[in-house]
């Protein structure tokens, strides 16, 4: 259970994952990276127990409900797939969610060189490069 009441700083990994993302995802996501640099995980946690995280941006309000994806990719197994993806919310860092395409969502998460670009419908890639 979590006994956590107040904002965290992101761990090494975390805040390297969150800048991977950015950087590789969305044109409009690098305009996220200052946010980034102030950016705390916050004492919410996800009911299913996944990895997923909530940031709060120091010096600003809360994000507003809302999801405005910047990056999405793929990783985990061919067989068991897994989605993760970094979002905003009226121009606010709001976090990034995992979530299972084969099995549970995953409980931790992953390293930014597990991870593989995520088809768009469009047919663009979502990679940013």
């Amino acid at each position: 259970m979590n006994t956590r009441e107040t904002n965290r700083p992101l761990s090494a990994a975390e805040f390297s994952l969150a800048r991977w993302m950015l950087e590789h995802g969305h044109p409009e996501a690098r305009e996220f990276l200052e946010q980034l640099a102030a950016a705390e995980i916050t004492p919410w946690q996800c009911s299913c127990g996944c990895a997923s995280v909530n940031f709060q941006i120091k010096g600003r309000q809360p994000a507003p409900p809302g999801v405005r994806v910047l990056g999405e990719f793929f990783f985990g197994p061919n067989d068991e797939p897994a989605g993760i993806f970094i979002f905003e919310s009226e121009g606010v860092l709001s976090g990034i969610e995992v979530y299972g395409l084969a099995a549970d969502a995953p409980k931790e998460l992953p390293r930014e060189e597990t991870l593989r670009p995520f088809p768009s419908s469009s047919g663009e890639s979502t990679s940013g490069d």
